[in-house]
């Protein structure tokens, strides 16, 4: 079962000064699986995490990341520019990009940031914007389906992203002709997976695949970037996936193809979101209706505007209802938001202790892909950001949206 990080009473101390519904992060917890996770692929001395910031972008949690060790994965000016803000440049920096705006090339360039280029065509284009940097990666999509045993894990021929093995092996000849001298090569083939068998079978198709471009073209890469991909579970009855037991499945593979033939000298690199940060974020909503028609629905001041996977993907987010956690879980609810649109549910046909009006409810795994995905919708404002420090305190890294701040981009507005 799934426990919330934050009790009743902690929140109704936090609503005295920052009113529901909001998002709270853990900072303890997310230091220390930062720390697991450098652990975990400790065996590579070039290894670095390169956080996703289009999960969480927030300057402060990209700093606390940035203490422990972590660059930044942007994929837009602004992400280059809220990682610049907080001292994160250089190659600190990893832009994987696709449909990119010449301008965006321009500054990544200007930062130092690596830049991961999706296509082939993108090659010409770079070298018409801004040149060809000494060190670049290429983005890899082999096609077809994703399999791991008999099971299918997603479907990359279906992808927008990355190039076919030959236009790889052609971009790496044209950008070490170009003057490139340090290359690497990236890939994301399946997302949120729960199993500790991703990453070590992409590792070893695309440690495979360097050893190849390395016999065929002479290019020899520096770096491998296994991308995101690793889950979280966020139904309770699964168990979450081993990250050391995910490192040495890397190691293993690695030793198996890399080090033999001569390039054992390889870093490691990984761009993982929602294993960084997912579990370690709630948003805290509180009950302020109750339906009883065709269905049992109870009503909530947070919407889709807050939380977007539910109404998006049917995704499940489980629900704790703070200070009935032991009593059983009995009523049967609908939990809903209050957007013009039927999708806009938390929950559907949920198992939950009996709801009161005025109870308030942590719905988990938020912390990321929850408030980065917000939007406006039915004029309805984005939450604050608030942030559980290591000693207990609470501090607020966002406030929540005014209407001055919605109505801000239209023209001559308050002069009507």
């Amino acid at each position: 079962m799934k426990k919330a990080f934050v009790t009743k009473e902690m929140v109704e101390d936090i609503v005295k000064s920052y009113p529901t519904p909001f998002h709270i992060y853990d900072e303890k917890a997310i230091r220390e699986n930062a720390r697991k996770l450098k652990a975990a692929f400790s065996w590579n001395k070039g290894y670095k995490e390169y956080f996703a910031v289009k999960a969480t972008p927030n300057p402060t949690i990209l700093r606390i990341l940035n203490e422990e060790g972590c660059g930044t994965d942007c994929s837009s000016y602004a992400e280059l520019l809220m990682s610049e803000k907080v001292g994160i440049v250089g190659d600190e920096i990893m832009f994987s990009s696709n449909d990119t705006p010449a301008e965006e090339f321009v500054y990544a360039r200007k930062l130092g940031a690596t830049i991961n280029l999706d296509d082939y065509t993108h090659v010409q284009f770079l070298k018409d914007t801004c040149g060809i940097p000494e060190t670049i990666s290429c983005r890899y999509n082999p096609g077809g389906t994703f399999s791991i045993s008999t099971t299918i894990m997603d479907n990359p021929g279906d992808a927008k992203y990355g190039m076919t093995k030959e236009q790889l092996f052609k971009a790496y000849v044209e950008l070490k002709e170009a003057g490139a001298k340090r290359f690497g090569l990236h890939s994301f083939l399946a997302s949120n997976t729960v199993t500790n068998e991703y990453y070590p079978t992409l590792a070893k198709i695309l440690f495979e695949l360097a050893v190849e471009l390395k016999e065929q073209t002479g290019v020899s890469l520096s770096f491998i970037n296994l991308s995101g991909g690793i889950g979280i579970p966020y139904t309770p009855d699964k168990e979450p996936n081993d990250i050391m037991a995910i490192g040495e499945g890397v190691r293993q593979a690695f030793e198996e193809v890399l080090v033999p033939a001569g390039l054992g000298d390889v870093s490691i690199y990984t761009e993982l979101g929602r294993f960084m940060l997912a579990p370690y974020g709630h948003l805290v909503t509180k009950a302020i209706h109750e339906k009883h028609t065709h269905k049992e629905y109870v009503g909530v001041d947070a919407c889709a505007v807050n939380l977007m996977r539910p109404a998006m993907y049917g995704a499940y987010h489980h629900i704790t209802v703070l200070g009935k956690e032991n009593e059983p879980c009995d009523y049967k609810y609908d939990v809903t938001g209050s957007l013009c649109e039927n999708n806009d549910k938390f929950a559907i046909d949920r198992m939950l202790p009996k709801i009161d009006k005025g109870d308030y409810l942590v719905i988990h795994d938020t912390g990321a892909h929850g408030f980065a995905m917000g939007y406006n919708y039915n004029g309805k404002l984005k939450s604050s950001e608030l942030l559980l420090k290591e000693d207990g305190t609470v501090k607020m890294i966002r406030r929540a949206e005014t209407v001055e701040d919605y109505f801000a981009t239209l023209e001559g507005f308050w002069e009507v």
